[in-house]
């Protein structure tokens, strides 16, 4: 495909076609539709994400690095259902100025992250767009019938965990903005790594089933998405600062600048999973921990009625007062919580 505007029919045909190989029902993106075949035994669990240049990437970032990080925040909502992801549908308004070799490389990216966790592309659609880029993935996962993860079955004495590291995600963004101080390039360069190129934890997320409660994802910051647990659930959770797991390069750049803690707690852009389990499950979650070589830290705890909200702790006991609760795609900004965030 040569480079400059791209046609339609060749764009399917060559670029995305290829990609949809596992999925036989979707006839090499030569029909309008998909067909998928149905199994006994298991829920089809379907989430839909869309990214907007200058919202959630920035309109200059690699353009593989684009498609898999749309991939992995899509995967990363299978994940925290507990789901097995299966195929994808991809719905992309294109600005009417990409170029083939851009959409070249963003197809590039979309096959690396596919064939790694060997999920299909079964269809979509294409337009072209005066407007900014805006890319919209519907993903499909399975899971045992009536086992899938929920946010709702947090109980009053369950701990509450995370996987991998907090922060990373919203420091990376201030790294790419330059409005880290104190970190040399390396440190930098792997915020900024962890903000383009979210890590769905696709393995660990069936192997919570039985063992979590309630789980869900970490997008719109730590406080805020415990809190949506809180609110399915009708509890509510006291969490302590020290023990939430940070990154080496989270942790100077916080010894540096201690304001940088709200961030880490309501920044978003984790995709880690954020789950509750009952103190019995402790030690098989530790032995997971072990198998999947992936840090899976205890933090808190849920507490009484959904009134309660979400408690930070310092080290000393005392509450926390942080001056941001969260991401809010119609606030348009980090909207401003009380002194103990409550969603």
């Amino acid at each position: 495909m040569a480079d400059g505007a791209p046609d339609e029919f060749r764009l399917i045909a060559e670029l995305f076609a290829p990609l949809s190989v596992r999925c036989p029902g979707a006839h090499g993106l030569t029909d309008d539709a998909a067909f998928l075949p149905a199994q006994p035994g298991t829920d089809t669990v379907v989430t839909v994400d869309t990214m907007v240049a200058g919202v959630h990437f920035l309109p200059d970032d690699p353009p593989e690095l684009i498609a898999r990080k749309l991939i992995g925040v899509n995967l990363s909502d299978l994940a925290a259902k507990g789901a097995v992801p299966q195929t994808v549908f991809l719905a992309a308004a294109f600005p009417r100025e990409v170029s083939s070799s851009w959409l070249t490389a963003f197809a590039a990216g979309l096959k690396c992250d596919l064939d790694r966790w060997e999920v299909a592309l079964a269809g979509g659609d294409t337009v072209a767009t005066p407007g900014p880029l805006t890319l919209t993935l519907t993903a499909l996962g399975r899971v045992e019938a009536g086992r899938g993860l929920l946010r709702s079955g947090a109980r009053p004495g369950h701990g509450i965990w995370v996987s991998g590291s907090i922060g990373d995600g919203a420091l990376g963004l201030k790294a790419i903005r330059r409005e880290l101080a104190g970190l040399d390039t390396s440190d930098l360069a792997e915020l900024a790594d962890r903000y383009r190129l979210p890590r769905p934890r696709v393995l660990l997320g069936p192997r919570l089933i039985g063992l979590a409660a309630a789980a869900m994802d970490i997008s719109d910051g730590l406080l805020q998405d415990l809190a949506h647990i809180c609110r399915a659930s009708g509890v509510g959770a006291e969490i302590e600062a020290e023990l939430v797991p940070l990154s080496p390069a989270a942790a100077l750049a916080l010894a540096i600048d201690q304001s940088l803690l709200a961030s880490i707690l309501t920044g978003g852009d984790d995709y880690e999973l954020l789950f509750t389990a009952a103190p019995e499950a402790v030690a098989s979650i530790q032995m997971l921990s072990e198998e999947l070589s992936l840090s899976l830290r205890r933090i808190g705890r849920i507490t009484g009625a959904a009134g309660d909200g979400v408690v930070v702790l310092g080290g000393d006991g005392q509450v926390i007062s942080l001056a941001a609760g969260g991401w809010r795609h119609f606030a348009g900004a980090e909207e401003k919580g009380d002194t103990v965030w409550s969603g």
